[in-house]
């Protein structure tokens, strides 16, 4: 990264009180289960849990050799053992504090500082109200006490899987005061549940598993929100699962809270957590056994945040995590890992010469990271970049970035191109002039230097705009963050609409296309009004559809990645989500965008041509496929999946169409369909009339319509083909034919007359033979009752020898 730091030790710990005492127990190797530090630093705790026969104590340290009495509590099993140090805020003095020491079977001393005279135990109070109650965890979320107790059942022969359920959580308020310490009454967060570690937030309270919990229970993490009164259940593999307000004490038994949602959490996988704790920002930070460092945010959500070397992680492995800012630093094996939390970046490794290390509160320094080691304490300070005070912005950054992917993907070289080298190479001119532009003008709301704009006046002008819009997006994003719930909807619409305008002004690569899918997922409506907005979508007078958008975005539109680019993690090109907004907001509109989408392509390349958007999969059939996920889901749209085949205008999505209408048997949109897309060529026209002549040889379910469809017959069919089509289709009876038939159904000669004659209006050499036929015998004015096989047999006994045994030859009762 562009930030590096120096390790400096700043004391070596003889500035505390005992503190050769505080230097042998760590140089003889007793490294300290639990180090906390008070709210100002001045005092440091240390939870040693030493070897048998010393006991495990808690001992107090003072910075900078405070006079006063010191304090240390030990405790020899099988008494109860120390369960948690927690340092409270007293309201009695601004900015003073206490110290609350918790103990497994409930009892709570609650201590306080005082210069010159040390530590004075203020009161000790009971925290559970059952005897037999045994506290397994405790944190301090505001002025009050969160624990999770452990209730065993009275009977001695108690059913096992009730047993498992034996643990409660409970709040309770701590009131410091003038007139000394007072507990409030008991709040039952959760009972009847599995052990639960409680982990705080200023707002939140995370319940995480404990190790060796139920196999159901241990896939999901549990969230209270004690102004609200609700708790919410999430899987950081599936994010937010429910969430319920508890009205009373009886809503909150834990098996009631998961009734609804039992049979979705049985699919998820267990929890995978190796180390947990809270970062400063409220959210809940775990590290893996895989070496996965993620952070689940109050509201459910999981963020990934970086891996860890190293490969899978010892259940011994001892990994060290706190928050500086917007640091996450992390020791793992002797290694120093310093983290970008909203990048994910690595900004700094560090190899340590000792593997044991634990951080401290570094009091007005949020860049500062100081570490309790063996040998002292240690500051890990991050220096300033040398020609400026304040730090590159964020984009400089990404502008070297993105030049090293561009540059890299067209080197021949094998040799990889960092930032630094680009910074310092003076090969590539491009991004350190950008650069130098973006610095002068991000951070300064005066014009930038007159050296300047002398000398890149032209770029400057260019860029103009785009630094006004990123300026612009930068600020929405500060309002989404700080506005109240209900601006922020409106807020989100708006930064939609701008990223998904810049998205389209890009190159759309892999890395675009993946955000635009997120974009889409996770705000759909706003990304709905983003489309629309960009691609200028609005119904004419006529009530059409049309597109005002530039032929660029267009081009953006009907980008289609690479194969191997496409359906990783259910990612799938623009022109698909563009779709399924259609299909979810305004479905009717589909066709008609895919019409204008065509339209496009048309005028833009020729007709095959491999290289445009329809080389490979004509644009309708991808419009139907994001159709056909959507039924897989619901009722089939078939009106929009008939609209889509005709809009399309292929022969074959054409006559697909017309099958389909045929099935359905809506003869009237038959005969419409057959009439305006037989205009389009002569071999769809043939297709068509073909396919609709064999269905009126099979039923009488097209007589109404035959005066509209005779005239679509093709000019080069012959008598002898349309018979052809005929005999080829007749339904096929069980029972020996008759002349006059009861059903009443059958087809006969004198519904093909007025086809014939119209056939035989341009007459050839061989249709001269049937016209011979037909004057002889002439038929009714009538339709004739014979069925068409007598009737056909009796026009053939007037035809010439040669010809009527080759028309006989097909099987004719």
């Amino acid at each position: 990264g562009s930030r590096s730091g120096t390790l400096r030790q700043i004391s070596d710990l003889s500035d505390f009180s005992r503190g050769h005492w505080l230097r042998e127990l760590l140089y003889r190797g007793e490294e300290p289960s639990h180090v906390q530090s008070s709210p100002d630093g001045q005092h440091l705790l240390l939870l040693q849990k030493s070897r048998p026969p010393t006991p495990p104590r808690m001992v107090a340290f003072q910075r900078h050799s405070i006079a006063g009495a010191d304090l240390e509590r030990s405790w020899q099993p099988p008494q109860p053992a120390l369960v948690g140090l927690l340092f409270l805020q007293s309201p009695v003095v601004l900015g003073s504090w206490v110290l609350a020491v918790v103990w497994e079977h409930g009892r709570t001393e609650v201590w306080h500082f005082v210069v010159a005279v040390g530590w004075q135990l203020l009161q000790t109070l009971e925290l559970c109200q059952g005897a037999r109650a045994r506290v397994v965890s405790v944190c301090s979320q505001g002025a009050s006490l969160v624990w999770c107790e452990e209730r065993p059942p009275l009977g001695a022969q108690s059913d096992t899987s009730k047993c498992a359920f034996r643990f409660c959580v409970c709040a309770r308020a701590l009131e410091v005061g003038e007139q000394g310490v007072q507990l409030g009454t008991v709040r039952i967060v959760l009972h009847n549940s599995p052990e639960y570690q409680v982990l705080a937030s200023p707002q939140h309270v995370f319940l995480v598993p404990a190790a060796g919990s139920f196999a159901t229970t241990s896939k999901f993490l549990l969230i209270w929100h004690p102004e609200k009164a609700k708790l919410t259940i999430t899987a950081p593999s599936a994010g937010f699962i429910h969430s319920k307000v508890l009205h009373s004490s009886s809503e909150s038994d834990f098996r009631k809270l998961l009734l609804g949602s039992v049979g979705l959490i049985s699919g998820f996988a267990p929890l995978d957590i190796h180390t947990s704790t809270m970062s400063n920002s409220g959210g809940l930070l775990l590290v893996s056994t895989k070496g996965s460092v993620s952070v689940v945010e109050p509201d459910g959500t999981q963020r990934h945040i970086f891996d860890l070397e190293g490969g899978p992680l010892a259940h011994r492995s001892p990994v060290q995590l706190k928050t500086f800012g917007s640091i996450l630093a992390c020791v793992l094996a002797g290694v120093l890992y310093l983290i970008d939390q909203n990048s994910g970046r690595l900004i700094e490794k560090e190899v340590l010469s000792m593997k044991e290390v634990h951080f401290l509160e570094s009091q007005g320094e949020e860049d500062s990271i100081q570490l309790l080691t063996q040998s002292g304490i240690y500051s890990f300070s991050f220096s300033k970049p040398e020609d400026s005070s304040k730090p590159e912005p964020c984009l400089v950054e990404m502008v070297f970035e993105e030049a090293c992917r561009y540059y890299q993907r067209r080197s021949l070289s094998s040799s990889k191109l960092t930032v630094e080298k680009l910074k310092k190479g003076g090969t590539f001119q491009a991004p350190v002039v950008l650069a130098t532009i973006l610095q002068h003008s991000l951070h300064q709301k005066q014009k930038p230097p007159r050296g300047i704009q002398d000398n890149y006046a032209k770029l400057l002008s260019t860029m103009s705009l785009e630094l006004q819009s990123y300026m612009s997006l930068e600020l929405l994003k500060t309002c989404v963050v700080c506005a109240p719930e209900s601006e922020v909807e409106r807020y989100c619409n708006e930064l939609v609409e701008q990223e998904v305008s810049r998205i389209l002004q890009s190159d759309m690569d892999k890395d675009n296309l993946a955000y635009l899918n997120s974009v889409f997922a996770s705000f759909p409506k706003a990304a709905w009004k983003a489309t629309r907005s960009c691609l200028q979508l609005q119904q004419n007078g006529d009530g059409l559809l049309v597109a005002r958008a530039t032929p660029e975005v267009w081009k953006k539109v009907l980008c289609q990645p690479q194969l191997e680019e496409v359906g990783q993690n259910g990612m799938v090109p623009l022109f698909e989500l563009i779709c399924a907004s259609f299909l979810r907001f305004k479905p009717k509109w589909l066709p008609s965008f895919v019409e204008l989408t065509q339209q496009y392509v048309s005028n833009s390349w020729s007709y095959g041509n491999k290289e445009g958007p329809e080389g490979q999969v004509p644009l309708y059939k991808r419009a139907l496929g994001v159709l056909a996920r959507k039924n897989k889901h619901g009722e089939a749209d078939g009106e929009l999946e008939l609209e889509l085949l005709l809009c399309s205008k292929r022969p074959k999505a054409v006559l697909q169409a017309l099958h389909l209408l045929i099935r359905l048997k809506r003869w009237q949109q038959v005969v419409e369909v057959a009439e305006k897309f037989s205009k389009l060529s002569p071999l769809l026209n043939k297709e068509i009339f073909t396919t609709l002549l064999a269905e009126f040889a099979q039923h009488r379910e097209l007589d109404p319509y035959l005066d509209r469809l005779w005239p679509l017959c093709p000019a080069e069919l012959t008598a002898s083909d349309i018979l052809t089509v005929v005999l080829q289709h007749l339904p096929h009876s069980q029972e020996d034919p008759v002349p006059f038939s009861s059903e009443g159904n059958q087809l006969t000669v004198g519904l093909l007359k007025p086809l014939l004659q119209r056939v035989l209006q341009h007459p050839s050499v061989q249709e001269e033979m049937y016209s011979d036929a037909l004057q002889r015998h002439p038929g009714p004015l009538f339709p004739s009752p014979l069925p068409l096989p007598f009737a056909y047999k009796r026009a053939l006994s007037g035809l010439s020898g040669s010809y009527c045994a080759s028309v006989c030859k097909i099987n004719v009762t």
